[in-house]
């Protein structure tokens, strides 16, 4: 539903226009009774028109300025006397932009200072006592003067008028003559005389004044008309593009059935008459203060058309697409009760899958573009069968695909891919925070709803009233797959949400649980988001040492180990995060299994280094006055020592994504601005890495957190470098998430290890929370993530023997072609062999010759395996289909075929033995 005031450009219709309104389509009320004021504040409700004189400005609750210069045009003040300076005998008056602020404002009109003025409006309280908001009429009272003329008046009143309507101008005084212009110039009795109706075809502005011998003339009076196309449909309005052809003008009399009420001031209708084409709405939204409407009333509404952003972040305005609405001056029911028009059913037939937007907006392609698709039916009657939840409910929303789209992940979600955010993804604003409902859950049977915009996305209004039989999915909170070994090392990194010892007890216990019950008791966790010790509460305390005692504490309780903590405490409010809770990362571990190295605890502005196979702080902070890390947290690295061998582990928690712009946003595609910092940060970390690499070829490191950003993205792939394996990649993709924003699963939780690591490293991530509601368990918005690993160095496989060993040295030919079985040949640099190597049975190839050289695997018996581990080489042609296996594939430049030859039956495998998609398949599928 629409959750604000909207601010609107409002109907310049004059008290006359009221009278007036059994014939004139667009007056905003009937005849009443005008209050005084005195009466207005006594009975301050409903929508009324209001007598007093104008005694100044309201500049805050019971206070006025009574005299000039003014410097407020927003408002004015009025009361039952021109001389009243008792607040609470005033009545404050809102001015909305345009005609009524435009005439009755006392910056650019100080006379109007003491004149008696009836304004329409809706009485309500503004500035927290009785007042008038909305204005959207305003007119003179003429103060009875026997020598002057009375001023002129028209009828319809000025504002919106049909295209071709005839105004009518008149004056009290009998035998008075009435002189006007339209060129914007003040009329004078040399002015055209007024005889007939002014026919108004275009934008207006009348003045007018009338005179008579004996008399004083009139004032002037003025009236600005602007003409309202006729004849427009919904359809026409809408057009096929996010943005209408007909903004900012007047349209009368477009018709439509109203679908929903969205509130008391807003309601959607949809044409009856549609276009048949698929791009172009057939529903729009309409906005009145106090419509009255309801589903089922087919009416006529003129106004102005809009493009108008609805309920937003604080920069709705630079971010989000506008909504086309109808800011309606008049509404004209011709019927009710009707039935709605059949919906638009959302299915795999017609949504885009894949791409949101293709063309920066340069084509309006719905089939294709998602951002598109719900534009062409926007504010439309829509049906989603069968609903899929594939995200917890979050905000009264719900993430569903129909029943008829697949999801990717185990647990019934959707993940994202580099090329994919799931513009499938539907949002239902079912207006209800208590539903409960998680990932894979779903409905036996239809929902309905109005297509809508807000918050930077498109939604489907609905009821949770109105929901289907609910259907509860299979999905459960997971225990780690990772069984604890006596020689094997278990570290995890878990953001735990803004924890300390505010957090209450519930989410404490959770939180406990899932690390000594479904992490199983890693040796080692890396937390993200601890607090200091008085949570958000901002009084100069930055230690979290209290916060973390009653974690562990709670974990001992539970059956867990007695945890011990380390962190180092920021600098106050220098790092980011919610409003005085000075969240850090750091580190509990296990010391009956695992110990922190001996050495300095750092400081906040101390920079760690490595040296002599040591931290030279621990735990230390890396290049903490880096402008990379301003105002986010920095890089804490820790050294462990487990079963004699050392690691070093170093907890991130990198800046959010805030500032990026959305995914069904105004700008497309959208601008990443918070990558720039996570860039910098990513490239800080990965020089640390390089730097102890550097100094000691073999040490074990592990980086971990909360990165804020997806295992494809540029800041993890500039983090990994060359050094470093992302384990989170190595995670099977139905299950690679840890975070759900708007329906879509994502990664932003990592663990890295060095690459010595990676080959004896398992990965885990478990599923307990970003899934689920807390009313299923979840304890955090993120899923903690687990590896296993072993510390000892590799064994280093013993060097293959051979039966036969060609050393080509310096060795030039057309063809070299090895026959023994089980044969090694070395090719150096300065060798040649134009028409290649030719290997007849199992044999190892290596050298530097062989960038230059071509290999031909043209095996004689069945069974042969082709070693080309160790060196890079031009060419592999298959000749043969006898080869059963071809190790360090990886090596290889290019692949070819003979003409008979058949690779499907071939193992490839990468130079540490393993197996690998065959280059043929890549080949074909390129």
């Amino acid at each position: 539903m629409i959750g604000k005031q909207q601010i609107k450009l409002l109907s310049f219709i004059s008290v006359f226009a009221l009278i007036l309104s059994l014939i004139s389509p667009f007056a905003t009320a009937g005849a009443e009774e005008v209050k005084s004021v005195a009466e207005a504040i006594a009975d301050n409700n409903g929508v009324a028109t209001v007598e007093g004189y104008i005694v100044g400005v309201t500049k805050s609750t019971s206070s006025y300025s009574h005299s000039g210069p003014f410097t407020i045009a927003t408002n004015i003040a009025i009361a039952d006397s021109p001389d009243e300076t008792d607040p609470g005998k005033i009545l404050p008056v809102q001015l909305p932009s345009g005609y009524v602020r435009s005439g009755l404002n006392l910056v650019d009109n100080p006379d109007n200072l003491g004149k008696k003025v009836q304004i329409t409006g809706s009485l309500e309280a503004y500035f927290t006592v009785p007042g008038l908001k909305n204005s959207s009429a305003y007119s003179w009272v003429e103060e009875t003067d026997p020598t002057q003329v009375s001023a002129v008046t028209a009828s319809p009143g000025a504002g919106p008028v049909k295209q071709g309507t005839d105004v009518v101008l008149s004056t009290e005084t009998e035998g008075a003559v009435i002189h006007y212009t339209v060129d914007g110039s003040e009329p004078t009795s040399q002015s055209d005389t007024y005889t007939d109706p002014i026919v108004i075809n275009e934008k207006t502005t009348i003045k007018a004044l009338a005179v008579k011998e004996g008399l004083t003339d009139s004032r002037v009076a003025e009236f600005t008309y602007t003409p309202a196309l006729g004849g427009l449909r919904i359809h026409d309005i809408q057009g096929a593009g996010h943005y209408s052809e007909y903004a900012n003008q007047y349209a009368a009399d477009v018709e439509g059935i109203v679908t929903k009420v969205a509130d008391a001031n807003n309601f959607y209708m949809q044409d009856l008459q549609p276009d048949q084409d698929p791009n172009t709405s057939e529903g729009i939204l309409v906005y009145k203060k106090n419509h009255g409407a309801q589903a089922g009333d087919v009416v006529e509404v003129t106004g102005q058309i809009k493009e108008w952003v609805l309920d937003g972040y604080a920069e709705k305005l630079e971010t989000d697409l506008p909504v086309t609405e109808i800011n309606a001056s008049a509404i004209n029911k011709i019927a009710s009760g009707q039935e709605l028009p059949a919906p638009v059913i959302l299915s795999k037939e017609n949504l885009p899958t894949e791409v949101i937007d293709n063309d920066s907006f340069g084509e309006f392609d719905p089939e294709q573009d998602g951002i598109d698709f719900y534009e062409s039916l926007e504010g439309m009657l829509v049906q989603v069968d069968n609903p899929k939840v594939v995200a917890p409910q979050k905000y009264g929303e719900l993430a569903v695909v129909p029943g008829d789209v697949d999801t990717n992940t185990a647990a019934g979600g959707l993940r994202i891919s580099e090329n994919d955010y799931n513009p499938e993804r539907i949002t239902l604003d079912i207006n209800d925070d208590d539903f409960i409902a998680k990932m894979g859950d779903s409905f036996k049977g239809s929902i309905q709803g109005v297509v809508s915009y807000g918050f930077s996305n498109y939604k489907v209004l609905s009821d949770a009233d109105s929901l289907p039989e609910f259907v509860e999915g299979p999905a459960a909170r997971e225990e780690t797959s990772l069984i604890p070994e006596e020689d094997q090392l278990t570290i995890a990194s878990y953001n735990v949400e803004n924890f300390s010892t505010k957090t209450d007890a519930e989410k404490v216990t959770r939180l406990a649980e899932a690390i000594a019950d479904n992490m199983k008791q890693p040796d080692i966790i890396g937390l993200t988001e601890v607090q200091d010790n008085d949570g958000p509460t901002d009084s100069g305390t930055t230690e979290a040492d209290l916060s973390a005692a009653l974690l562990i504490e709670k974990i001992k309780e539970l059956g867990g180990p007695a945890y011990t903590y380390t962190d180092i405490a920021p600098e106050d409010k220098q790092d980011g995060g919610q409003p005085g809770g000075n969240i850090r990362v750091g580190f509990l571990y296990n010391a009956e299994r695992v110990t922190l190295s001996e050495g300095e605890k750092g400081s906040a502005t101390d920079a760690v280094d490595f040296e002599n196979g040591k931290l030279t702080l621990n735990p230390g902070r890396i290049d903490p006055a880096n402008e990379a890390f301003e105002d986010s947290r920095k890089a804490l690295a820790a050294q462990f020592e487990f079963k004699g061998e050392s690691v070093i582990v170093v907890a991130n928690h990198f800046n959010s994504k805030g500032g990026d712009l959305p995914l069904f946003g105004k700008v497309q595609p959208p601008v990443l601005n918070s990558e720039i910092q996570r860039m910098k940060i990513a490239n800080v970390v990965n020089g640390f890495v390089e730097d102890v690499k550097a100094e000691d070829p073999n040490a074990n490191i592990v980086l971990l957190g909360d990165f804020n950003d997806f295992e494809f993205s540029n800041p993890l792939k500039a983090l990994k470098g060359d050094e470093l394996t992302n384990m989170i990649e190595k995670v099977p993709a139905e299950e690679r998430y840890t975070y759900n924003y708007q329906g879509n699963a994502q990664v932003l939780d990592h663990i890295l290890v060095s690459n010595n690591l990676a080959k004896k490293t398992e990965v885990d991530i478990l599923h307990i929370n970003s899934g689920f509601m807390e009313e299923h368990g979840r304890a955090s918005d993120h899923d903690p993530v687990m590896i296993q690993t072993s510390l000892k160095p590799a064994v280093k496989p013993e060097e293959p023997k051979y039966d036969h060993v060609f050393n080509l040295v310096n060795y030039h030919a057309k063809k070299f072609v090895v026959g023994p079985h089980n044969a090694l040949v070395i090719m150096d640099g300065t060798s040649s062999l134009s028409q290649g190597l030719w290997l007849k049975k199992s044999a190892a190839v290596k050298g530097e010759g062989l960038k230059n050289t071509k290999v031909v695997i043209s095996s004689a018996n069945k069974g042969a395996v082709v070693d080309l581990t160790g060196s890079e080489i031009k060419e592999v042609m298959i000749e043969s289909s006898k080869a059963v296996e071809i190790r360090g594939a990886e090596n290889v430049q290019k692949w070819t075929l003979g003409k008979k030859a058949d690779p499907s039956h071939i193992i490839f495998k990468d130079s540490d033995g393993e197996e690998i998609d065959s280059p043929y398949e890549e080949e074909e599928a390129a």
